[in-house]
């Protein structure tokens, strides 16, 4: 069975060396190399005027970009509830299929706690901390990895 072409490097972005890196495979460094396509590019974007706009709820801002094309920004309407996570993504996702970046609150979880408090950090910087509280000794370390099992 022959194996096919990748159509883009995000089909294989990183190759398997130890099992198909031979002549013909898909899975090659040499293949990827040749049919790598940027996931990002990077360009240029020289300088130009400051642009300062307040669009009105719902409003399309249209910014001419260096290359000659148009960035088409939204801001959110004025009844947008930033509490809805679905409806949050499924307005974003709208937008992109009209070429439109949305901009504004676009999410916020009303029963957030502090990261702090979620990760149970210490309330003093790392650099500021002793041996005993960056070093817990091999009991706490056991906890760890068998709550990792």
């Amino acid at each position: 069975m022959s194996e096919r072409r990748p159509r883009s490097a995000s089909a294989d972005i990183s190759p398997c060396v130890a099992f198909n890196n031979h002549e013909g495979s898909t899975r090659s460094c040499d293949c990827v190399r040749e049919h790598n396509d940027a996931v990002s590019r990077i360009d240029f974007i020289g300088l130009a005027q400051e642009v300062k706009a307040e669009p009105a709820p719902g409003d399309v801002l249209e910014l001419p970009q260096h290359d000659g094309t148009v960035m088409r920004l939204r801001k959110l309407h004025a009844g947008y509830d930033p509490t809805d996570r679905v409806a949050a993504m499924n307005h974003v996702q709208a937008l992109q299929a009209r070429g439109e970046v949305v901009t504004g609150l676009l999410y916020v979880d009303p029963d957030a706690t502090d990261l702090h408090a979620a990760l149970s950090t210490a309330r003093r910087p790392p650099n500021r901390l002793g041996e005993a509280e960056l070093c817990p000794g091999a009991a706490a370390l056991e906890k760890i990895n068998a709550a990792l099992r």
